[in-house]
């Protein structure tokens, strides 16, 4: 997952004003404490935060997989 997948995931699931909050204030326990921001600053895999993102925020595992990615133009 790249960065802008990782962003375009938050803001799909969260919406903008939300996402940011999640991003900002969320400590994941998987990451030591820190923020999802935090996280990704010190160069964790992506995909790897917005799996601990996920499972701290109670997505449905529905929504886990595929998220961010670009929608298929029809």
């Amino acid at each position: 997952m790249r960065l802008s997948e990782f962003r375009q995931a938050v803001l799909d699931e969260f919406g903008p004003g939300f996402g940011r909050v999640v991003t900002n204030d969320l400590a994941l326990s998987e990451f030591d404490g820190r923020t999802v921001d935090e996280a990704i600053s010190r160069g964790a895999d992506a995909r790897e935060v917005w799996l601990a993102l996920c499972r701290a925020a109670d997505v449905p595992k529905s929504r886990w997989h595929g998220a961010g990615l670009p929608q298929p133009r029809t």
